[in-house]
């Protein structure tokens, strides 16, 4: 059977190659190639039916050297499809016979040209990106999976998760030959992951302040899961993108929301309310305390002073006990005449008391009317009672003086 007879599926030796790692123009050249060969061997079997007179066939050589040029530039074709360009930012991954076998940098290269060798790219540095629970239609669009938002939390109620992954290749060999669509397994496994957390947590968690770390456990996860599965994907950012609860107790959750939000406002003003009473009140307790304590201490010192002059004049006393009684009644009575009229009274028997003046208070008096810039006859009426009310101080205080000295002389 000929290459090109039906059946063979054309497999010529250099026009094989499933791949487009080849010229372009590759297979015109392989026709061109046929052509050429058909018309080489035509002629070297016109060449071999020619002869003299005897009719014998000869045997031409331009056959052989024909089909042994052709050879020549088919090989020679074969291994120039052997080179290849990896791009930037991609790697390319050789397989010998099927079976990987080395991994190229951006560059150029060469392999050993198909069927034995293959090559097949991979771009590993391209930020790529999934969603778990919506889709992306177009720019700025998106519609909701719910077959994927939809998720139980630990308190048994449902809630509206979309989440948003992005990932790179960071092993392409991995990625290509350990799963068939490394893709989808990474969106399985984020999706398996993200239930295993919110089921872990509340509603009231998931949808207030638990977002972050919701986020956080969700790519420990699946970076553990991919490591272990060598998925040969790395995890850069797993994103919440929204939350909420299913639409048909969208309007009981708000409610729910506007009663926490007026507790908190409620528990904020109290708050602020106490950290303005809180440090006045304890600093009016801080200064009646000390006040209490300047008021002990003074009081501790009096008592003590008092002690140690009792004290001495006890001792004093003993010695000398007609002495001491009579400085102490001097002193007293010093203290007591220092800041009252006086009435001299003679000691004789049957004297009669007689008057007498504080002439210093009565011109000090009248100097201070006359200084005073009041000019109504209300402070003069009031002031003129102020003698007879002396004079019956002085009675007053000459009669007591007349009866102590009446005791004394009795003594």
């Amino acid at each position: 059977m000929s290459w090109n007879d039906p059946g063979s599926g054309n497999r010529d030796p250099w026009g094989g190659r499933r791949d487009d790692q080849g010229p372009p123009d590759l297979d015109e050249l392989v026709r061109k190639l046929k052509e050429r060969f058909k018309q080489l061997f035509r002629r070297g079997n016109d060449r071999g039916d020619g002869g003299d007179g005897g009719g014998a066939p000869r045997r031409g050589g331009g056959g052989v050297i024909g089909i042994a040029i052709i050879l020549a530039i088919g090989a020679t074709i074969w291994l120039l499809s052997g080179f290849y360009i990896v791009d930037q930012g991609w790697r390319g991954l050789v397989t010998r016979f099927g079976k990987y076998t080395a991994t190229t940098l951006p560059g150029p290269h060469w392999h050993l040209p198909y069927p034995i060798e293959q090559v097949s790219q991979v771009n590993a540095e391209q930020r790529r990106r999934l969603t778990i629970g919506y889709g992306v239609i177009g720019p700025g669009r998106a519609r909701p999976v719910l077959s994927e938002a939809l998720m139980l939390t630990e308190d048994e109620n449902i809630v509206n998760v979309q989440l948003a992954v992005q990932y790179h290749v960071s092993d392409p060999a991995k990625y290509v030959f350990n799963f068939s669509d490394a893709d989808q397994t990474l969106k399985d496994v984020t999706e398996s992951a993200l239930r295993e957390v919110i089921g872990k947590h509340d509603m009231d968690f998931v949808l207030t302040r638990g977002r972050a770390e919701v986020a956080a456990e969700t790519q420990s996860m699946i970076e553990s899961i991919i490591d272990r599965y060598e998925l040969g994907l790395e995890v850069v950012t797993v994103a919440i993108q929204d939350i909420r609860p299913p639409e048909q107790v969208q309007s009981a959750f708000s409610d729910v929301n506007k009663a926490r939000e007026d507790e908190q406002r409620l528990i904020n003003q109290a708050q602020s309310y106490r950290n303005a009473v809180l440090p006045k009140a304890q600093g009016e307790a801080a200064r009646i305390s000390e006040q209490a304590a300047g008021y002990r201490a003074e009081a501790i010192a009096r008592a003590e002073g008092d002690t140690s002059r009792f004290s001495q004049i006890a001792s004093e006393y003993a010695k000398a006990p007609e002495i001491t009684r009579e400085r102490l009644y001097l002193e007293t009575m010093e203290g007591v005449f220092s800041s009252v009229g006086k009435v001299v009274v003679s000691d004789t028997k049957g004297g009669q008391p007689f008057m007498y003046l504080p002439l210093d208070r009565m011109l000090e008096r009248a100097r201070s009317q006359q200084q005073s810039k009041v000019g109504t006859r209300a402070p003069a009426a009031k002031a003129a009672p102020a003698a007879p009310s002396a004079a019956k101080d002085n009675e007053a205080a000459a009669s007591q003086q007349s009866n102590r000295s009446r005791s004394r002389e009795v003594r």
